[in-house]
């Protein structure tokens, strides 16, 4: 993935982000979302390693080496936040309490369900706190690529690897798109600059819902 495609990526999801939320942005590529959500935008970041009022990744240099995210990464933490044990930590999760989350995937299937801890064969350090966020979250939005390293798709008719969580996601972005999880199936809501509806489908594999006008994300 290119790094202008990354960039396009972050600056849509951060749009996701309401005032006021709570969320938990998840290890990977959803941890750098925060760097692009506007400042008029106030959410507090929840980590399940037990902070709750994130702010920013800290600079190598100027890291307090006590403070990082459920990643490993050094962080920043906003006025009022909290820290606590990871029992607490995952009761705000499984109580509902997150109003979104970011997730990675592996797959996505068109009914929602999410692969996103194991590929078998393969070194894996557990789910980690994927399992509860995905079907904890009110809202699960996936950020990925649109096909793996091969040039799979990810978006799936049925997902072929270990199960993350079931019926869970609700959009998905991609480095090429913006797609939703509905009733019939995948639903294109949005193209990235540049890219074609054409190749959305080539790149996507199962059905696609196509609305008219499509928009456009610059």
């Amino acid at each position: 993935m290119s790094s202008d495609a990354r960039e396009m990526m972050l600056r849509r999801a951060a749009l996701e982000l309401n005032d006021g939320d709570t969320v938990n942005l998840g290890i990977g590529l959803p941890t750098n979302v925060l760097t692009y959500v506007a400042p008029s935008i106030t959410v507090c970041v929840h980590s399940e390693n037990g902070v709750a009022g994130m702010g920013p990744r800290a600079e190598y240099t100027a890291a307090d080496r006590n403070l990082i995210d459920a990643g490993g990464n050094y962080i920043t933490t906003l006025a009022g936040a909290s820290y606590f044990d990871s029992a607490v930590s995952f009761a705000i999760i499984r109580g509902g309490n997150l109003d979104l989350t970011m997730l990675g995937a592996f797959e996505v299937a068109s009914n929602g369900d999410l692969a996103n801890w194991m590929i078998p064969g393969k070194f894996t350090p557990g789910t980690g706190g994927a399992m509860e966020l995905a079907q904890k979250a009110r809202r699960v939005i996936v950020l990925t690529t649109h096909v793996d390293k091969a040039g799979k798709p990810k978006l799936v008719e049925q997902c072929t690897l270990p199960l993350t969580a079931q019926r869970c996601v609700h959009r998905i972005i991609t480095d090429l798109a913006v797609v939703d999880v509905s009733s019939g199936g995948f639903e294109l809501v949005e193209l990235f600059a540049g890219v074609s509806v054409e190749e959305v489908k080539a790149k996507t594999g199962a059905p696609l819902v196509i609305p008219h006008p499509l928009a456009i994300f610059n």
